[in-house]
């Protein structure tokens, strides 16, 4: 017998990385909001690798702590192990990745959730959901019934979950959990477009039964930067990684039983993501490839569980272990957790707005592996923009949106949104067209202000922002100025860099501008240099450095931001405008984009429809004004 339990602003479904953020970003909006999760004690679980950041997933972290998101202080607070990664290619693609005590991280989270003031954290199946009126009603296994003003959709891989391990399926979701099976046939009843997508994951193997002695050991960097901007802790190295290698004797235990993978039987339905294969997709896609990296990576300080990246598969268990046997450091390694797939149901991007509310369903919005991204940290970024856009139509505000030219958040959303996925997406350096100017490292120049002004950010924060600001322009104004006499000793540090010496008195701008040198290499030579935080002079010689290229390319992003400004009315008839494309009207009328910008991103619209577009709008605004 079904009961009324209580009202809400916002409700959350499901408590990871996504449904963290937008409960988080909720609440501290002012709305009262309940998440809830299927099971407590998995607040923020890490089913898949015990690391946070990443190629580009680094920039994904930095910006939600911009914007006043928790997951890069939960990264700090817990982190094993911290490395920068590409420092041998320039700003754009440098990105932060820490090792992470998945547990204590879980916990943390849990915490932050429990604590936090205007939110309830609820254990409970949702098997309902419906719009009643002006609220959402969901309704629970024990038949209580909760209603909002708004709902977020942030289930993860447990909409009716699927393991697979060679010939044995079963319905489950990650990590042994129970499957959304309800929720996902309510949301059918409800008409939201779902397809099923597919992920996998490695098996864990016990520390003890590893030997190191004969593998790479992977140490943490010397200066650890922190994810938070606003870091208050010590992030410290606690654990090492290592690295080995498959080899021809992997690749033969694998090709012997690829028919028995239900990657290749043909049991799985589900799309997998094209940029983290399995091992066996991978034997086989690169055939010609002698070895494939393996790293070994701890899941904690207090277990012995060691994580194998790169060795996802979902063959039957006696195959992984045969596979597992043949690698170095691993011939007696002890299985504690066997590598799955998961197959699940997810939503089709397309029916989502930039703000991720529903397109054709008011107040309910999309976050997370849902919305048919893979990874904690686009999770994370969509949550975040989920929680406020919810927390803000409760209150009766105007949407809040991320142009793609802003950030990697809104470029994760825009992609999502305007040209779909056909696979798990994952967020890459190279999926922004403005990545010089979207970099980890200025994340809080380009979001806080942002995040100020929603009220993400206290203003004890922001001042200390401001003030980080102003230490950039003073020290930028004092490198125009200072002057660095010749002098024997730094010609020979000119030349013994490659770089040729200088004759009289030289701007120090003007030598920061060479690729050869940088603040580190000149400081012996920059008397004048008063003592400042490392981060005011990265900044300072990066906006040196690349100052023609970052103008050029500001440039590009203010042609597209004024293609943004030109809004596009989702009531707008496509079809009556005479000089579209076929194409161009289907696609238009389906996504509804909110701006000519967004339009201008859709597949199948052509630069020529843009135009057509415009002058639509011209004359039409031009009928309106007379």
């Amino acid at each position: 017998m079904e009961y009324f339990a209580e009202n809400y602003d916002v409700i959350i479904i499901g408590a990871g990385h996504a449904g963290i953020e937008a409960g988080l970003a909720s609440a501290r909006l002012g709305a009262k909001t309940c998440v809830f999760t299927i099971n407590m004690d998995w607040v923020g679980n890490m089913p898949c690798n015990p690391s946070i950041g990443g190629t580009s997933k680094g920039h994904l972290t930095r910006e939600i702590d911009a914007l006043g998101g928790e997951m890069g202080k939960a990264a700090d607070r817990n982190t094993l192990q911290s490395r920068m990664l590409n420092l041998g290619k320039g700003p754009a693609v440098h990105s932060l990745r820490a090792q992470i005590d998945r547990r204590a991280y879980s916990a943390y989270m849990k915490n932050r959730l429990e604590t936090q003031e205007n939110l309830d954290l609820r254990q409970a199946e949702i098997t309902d959901i419906e719009k009643t009126g002006e609220l959402w009603q969901v309704k629970t296994r024990l038949e209580a019934v909760y209603s909002a003003k708004c709902a977020v959709l942030a289930t993860g891989t447990f909409l009716a979950g699927k393991i697979y391990v060679g010939d044995v399926s079963y319905e489950s979701g990650p990590d042994g959990m129970f499957p959304a099976n309800y929720l996902a046939a309510a949301l059918k009843r409800l008409g939201i477009p779902t397809r099923r997508f597919k992920t996998g994951t490695p098996s864990r193997v016990n520390r003890r039964s590893i030997d190191f002695s004969g593998l790479e050991p992977q140490p943490g960097d010397e200066r650890i930067v922190p994810f938070s901007f606003d870091n208050d802790c010590e992030v410290r190295n606690k654990e090492i990684c290592h690295i080995t290698y498959t080899n021809e004797k992997t690749k033969q235990v694998i090709l012997d039983n690829i028919h028995k993978s239900p990657l290749y039987s043909g049991k799985i339905d589900g799309v997998g993501p094209r940029y983290c294969p399995s091992i066996e997709d991978k034997i086989v896609r690169f055939a010609d490839k002698e070895r494939h990296q393996i790293f070994l990576e701890p899941c904690g300080e207090n277990t012995q569980e060691i994580y194998l990246q790169g060795l996802s598969s979902s063959l039957p268990e006696d195959v992984q272990l045969a596979f597992l046997h043949t690698i170095p450091g691993l011939e007696h390694c002890q299985v504690m957790r066997t590598a799955y797939a998961i197959e699940y149901d997810c939503v089709d991007p397309l029916a989502l707005k930039p703000s991720l509310e529903f397109l054709d369903f008011d107040g309910l919005f999309g976050a997370g592996q849902f919305n048919g991204s893979s990874g904690y940290e686009e999770a994370a970024a969509q949550g975040l923009v989920a929680g406020i856009n919810a927390a803000r139509k409760a209150q009766g505000k105007s949407a809040f949106i991320l142009e793609r030219s802003s950030s990697y958040i809104g470029t994760l959303i825009d992609d999502l949104v305007t040209k779909g996925c056909s696979d798990p997406y994952r967020m890459m350096t190279s999926r922004s067209e403005y990545r010089l100017v979207l970099r980890q490292d200025n994340a809080d120049r380009r979001l806080t202000p942002r995040g100020r002004e929603i009220g993400l950010i206290s203003q004890e924060r922001y001042n200390r922002f401001l003030r980080k600001c102003e230490l950039i322009k003073q020290e930028r104004e004092r490198a125009e100025k200072a002057v660095i006499p010749p002098s024997e000793e730094l010609n020979e540090a000119l030349v013994s860099r490659g770089t040729s010496p200088v004759a009289s008195g030289t701007r120090l701008s003007e030598l920061l501008k060479r690729p050869q040198l940088n603040y580190e290499i000149l400081s012996e030579f920059d008397k004048t240099r008063p003592e400042l935080p490392y981060e005011v002079l990265e900044q300072v010689e990066i906006d040196i450095k690349y100052e023609g290229y970052l103008k050029r390319q500001q440039a590009q992003i203010d042609e597209q931001r004024r293609l943004e400004r030109r809004e596009l009315s989702d009531k707008l008839d496509y079809n009556a405008i005479n000089g579209l494309r076929l194409e161009a009207k289907e696609k238009l009328s389906k996504i509804r984009p909110a701006n000519v910008g967004q339009a201008s991103r859709i597949s199948g619209v052509s630069p020529s429809d843009i135009s057509v577009l415009l002058i639509y709008l011209e004359k039409a605004a031009k009928q309106s004004e007379v």
